[in-house]
This record gives C-alpha cells, sequence and structure tokens, in this order.
C-alpha cells in the first residue's frame, strides 16, 4: 500500500514538472469549473422560477408525469454537463500532448483541438450520460445492492474509458470507435485483467482530507473567540484551499492521461516520466 501511495506521489510530481513548464494548462479546469457553475445556475434557476419543484412536492402531477420529467431533465442535464467537462479536458489534453512532444502550446492550440473534435465531443458526452442515467437508475432503484452494482459498473466503465480522450484528441475518431480504442490499448499496454492503482486522484483526496481536518480545527479554535468575522475567513479560506486542490489535479490529471497513451501507442515517457511509473498505472490482477 504505502509503496503504491509512493508512486502516485511520483507521478505527482512527474506531472506537475509538465504543469510548470506550461502553467496555462490549468486554465482549462478552471473554464470546465466555471462551465458547470454556469450549467448549474441554468437548469436550476427555470426550474424553481416556474415553480415545478414546488408542483412536485406538492404531488400535482401524476407520479409517471413526474419520472418522466426529472428522466428528461437528468439527462439533459447530464449530457450538457458532460459536453462542457469533456470539452475542457480535450483542450486540455490535446495542449498537453503538445508539451510532451516537445512543442510549447498555448491556450489557443488546446481550444482549438477542442473545436474540432467538437461533433465526437458530443457523441462522447451523449454516451456519457446514458451511461450515468443507467447507473443512476440502477442505484436508486435497487437498494444497497443497486448502489454496490452501479459503483462496480461505474469503475469499471472509467477504467475503460480512461484514455478515451487522448485517443479523440490524436486519432480523431468517432466517440465508439474511441471508448473501443481506449479499452483495447489498457488491454494491449497493462494486461486483459485490470486494477487501478492510487492515482493522482488518491493524493489530491488525501490532501483534502487534511485540509478538511484543518479547516475544522481552526473553526473551532476561532468560534472560542466568538468572531464571526474570523471564521467567516476561515472557512473562506478552506474552500478555496479545496478549490484549488481540485483544479490542481484535474490538471495533472489530463497531463498524466496524455503521458499514458504516448506510453500505450508509442512505448514513449516523453523524458518526465519514468518508464517505471508508466508501466504501474495500471497492474495486472493474479
Amino acid at each position: 500500500m504505502f509503496s503504491r501511495i509512493s508512486n502516485s506521489w511520483e507521478l505527482v510530481k512527474a506531472s506537475y514538472a509538465v504543469l510548470r513548464s506550461d502553467k496555462e494548462l490549468i486554465v482549462f479546469p478552471i473554464v470546465s469549473f466555471i462551465g458547470v457553475i454556469i450549467v448549474t445556475i441554468s437548469f436550476a434557476v427555470p426550474m424553481f422560477a416556474t415553480g415545478i419543484f414546488q408542483a412536485l412536492a406538492q404531488e400535482r402531477v401524476t407520479r409517471t408525469g413526474a419520472e418522466a420529467f426529472a428522466f428528461i431533465i437528468g439527462f439533459l442535464f447530464y449530457l450538457v454537463m458532460y459536453t462542457v467537462i469533456i470539452f475542457a479536458n480535450t483542450a486540455l489534453v490535446g495542449a498537453a500532448m503538445i508539451r510532451l512532444q516537445g512543442g510549447h502550446p498555448t491556450l489557443g492550440d488546446g481550444f482549438r483541438i477542442a473545436f474540432q473534435r467538437i461533433t465526437t465531443i458530443l457523441g462522447y458526452a451523449l454516451i456519457s450520460a446514458t451511461v450515468g442515467m443507467i447507473l443512476r437508475a440502477i442505484s436508486e432503484r435497487s437498494g444497497i445492492v443497486g448502489t454496490i452494482i452501479s459503483s462496480i459498473l461505474g469503475f469499471a466503465w472509467s477504467v475503460v474509458t480512461f484514455l478515451v480522450v487522448p485517443v479523440l484528441v490524436v486519432e480523431n475518431v468517432g466517440p465508439i470507435e474511441a471508448v473501443k480504442r481506449s479499452g483495447s490499448l489498457l488491454k494491449q499496454t497493462w494486461g486483459e485483467q485490470l486494477v487501478g492503482s492510487f492515482s493522482i486522484g488518491t493524493i489530491f483526496g488525501l490532501l483534502g482530507v487534511v485540509v478538511i481536518l484543518v479547516g475544522v480545527l481552526l473553526t473551532v479554535v476561532v468560534a472560542a473567540t466568538k468572531s464571526v468575522a474570523l471564521m467567516v475567513l476561515v472557512i473562506g479560506l478552506t474552500i478555496l484551499a479545496l478549490l484549488a486542490l481540485s483544479l490542481i489535479a484535474s490538471t495533472l490529471s489530463g497531463i498524466y492521461q496524455a503521458a499514458l497513451y504516448r506510453y500505450a501507442t508509442e512505448g514513449d515517457t516523453s523524458g518526465y516520466f519514468s518508464e517505471e511509473l508508466i508501466q504501474g498505472a495500471f497492474k495486472s490482477k493474479r
């Protein structure tokens, strides 16, 4: 376990070396974050303004009608949300790929690549939204068993599609072919039975827990002073720290995906990552 955490930390440092070379890469996750907020508001405000939530709560519509409405709105929300996230991630991976190939990417390069793939991005967002709705239905309708099954299927889907975005960026294929290609590359490079190791997300998850614990501790200490201003300041700084961690983690994950794709297709680690780290990204289950 500790060796995996150590390897994950080395991956973080290697990915951060790329980010340090092109600091503007973090702009893409920021754009994604802002887009997610706008999409959420765009769906939530009309729902509240038209009184739809109140009508559903007071059962002024039939159960069947409520379920159909919830499904349609949920699917549209998933579709738009995934489109925004995948678009920004495509721009990030595209720019990171240029850097790993020895180039000097700009923000314009990343967005240009994403706009060139917009049709495919929409197709992949449609697939992702469909899978998301199916997993949500399984989780909600089957209790604890459904939640477990949904979690397992969700993990399997995330592994199979791990290299989809780099495939879209480099190979410019359709969304279905990109999913197939991603799964094929993982199997060919890391084995038929894949088990994810500790990842960049895990490291930043642990860092997030530390930030939350420190924030809670400081809030308790400040509460003793009965200073509302200090409490607001501590809570605000904690939220900003978590947001910063999330943005950095998203950026490093995109860089990492680009590096894994280069190794899977070309056997090249681009000088930023050691071959041992890349080979340990996934391990064959014994």
